[in-house]
């Protein structure tokens, strides 16, 4: 079981149609696939291997990230702010898990 933990940071408030800076990291034990364990097998690929970001529930960004992806990826982009909402972060693993977080921010 991985103890990945996601963190993101979002400003609290922003100005209509302001564009924010979003910065994402994710604490995860990675492996590429090419290592072998004491007794020679390989040890099974282990990347985050997809990264969305919704605003709202549209997507604002999102990412295919290759096994060259360091361990504890680090993501920083910019969106647009319409409104007052929820940003919503998702990272998929190799192996299938799931790992979410949301932010809100607020239109002033």
């Amino acid at each position: 079981m991985s103890t990945s933990k996601p963190r993101v940071k979002v400003p609290k408030t922003a100005s209509k149609d302001e564009v924010i800076q979003i910065k994402t990291l994710i604490s995860h034990t990675m492996e590429s696939g090419q290592r072998k364990d004491s007794d020679g097998k390989p040890i099974p690929r282990k990347i985050i291997n997809k990264f969305t970001c919704e605003f709202n529930g549209k997507t604002v960004f999102e990412c295919d990230m290759e096994p060259a992806i360091s361990a504890n990826p680090y993501l920083e982009f910019s969106a647009k702010v319409p409104e007052s909402g929820t940003f919503t972060f998702t990272w998929v693993d190799d192996d299938g898990s799931v790992y979410s977080t949301d932010a809100k921010i607020a239109v002033e």
